[in-house]
């Protein structure tokens, strides 16, 4: 059974809780169990709570969802790519997956919505791996 960690990106608490819930169903869907759940402002807080979760030995994978903006300017695709690097980086580190199901930028809260399976995605991302590396 894997143990996931999940971080929830409140920047837009009305995309991010129904994608919360999508990855919490998602992983009691695979037999997974969320041991821990971080929720952090936005999208640039969640590598330092993705950290966090993947230091620990009780959880085999981290998953984290939310939304960035619901713009398109150039400065929220800098926060887009800066996030997705960053959780790279600590996945590489902590030598455990790290997922990131999103929704944006450049979307509308309708588009941003119509998303929200992005956090499942996350969840069974994180889980495939999990089980790829056991």
């Amino acid at each position: 059974m894997v143990s996931l960690g999940l971080v929830v990106a409140r920047f837009n608490d009305s995309v991010t809780e129904p994608m919360a819930e999508a990855a919490r169903e998602a992983a009691a869907d695979r037999d997974a169990v969320v041991v821990d759940e971080l929720s952090v402002p936005g999208a640039y807080d969640s590598p330092l709570a993705a950290d966090r979760l993947a230091r620990r030995d009780d959880v085999d994978a981290v998953a984290v969802v939310g939304a960035i903006v619901t713009g398109d300017t150039d400065h929220d695709h800098v926060i887009a790519n800066a996030t997705a690097d960053k959780l790279t980086q600590v996945s590489l580190d902590r030598d455990t997956p790290v997922t990131f199901g999103v929704s944006g930028p450049g979307m509308s809260g309708a588009e941003a919505r119509e998303r929200i399976d992005k956090g499942a995605d996350a969840a069974e991302a994180a889980i495939d791996l999990a089980e790829e590396l056991d």
